[in-house]
């Protein structure tokens, strides 16, 4: 038996009850109670200006970029601090 697998593993998972098209690749499997989701978090970043691969205009608060987290990705929602109008790359 298989306790735990890791990013990069390949695991294979019988669910009884549960339908193909209920789920997709990069969720979670876990032990009901045993982790906690989060619907926000705080950070601060480096923005990539364009010879960095990354952007080359600003951007403002609402702006709804992919955040990538392990396996999955998320469309989130950028609120910048009061006081701060916009973001510059780089």
């Amino acid at each position: 038996d298989v306790c735990s697998s890791d990013l990069g593993d390949n695991v294979g998972v019988l669910l009884r009850g549960i339908d193909r098209d209920q789920i997709e690749r990069g969720q979670v499997l876990a032990k009901p109670g045993s982790i906690q989701t989060h619907k926000q978090f705080k950070g601060q970043v480096y923005i990539l200006n364009k010879d960095e691969g990354g952007r080359h205009t600003p951007f403002f608060s609402d702006y709804r970029p992919q955040f990538y987290f392990h396996t999955t990705d998320v469309t989130g929602k950028i609120e910048l601090p009061e006081g701060t109008e916009m973001v510059m790359p780089g």
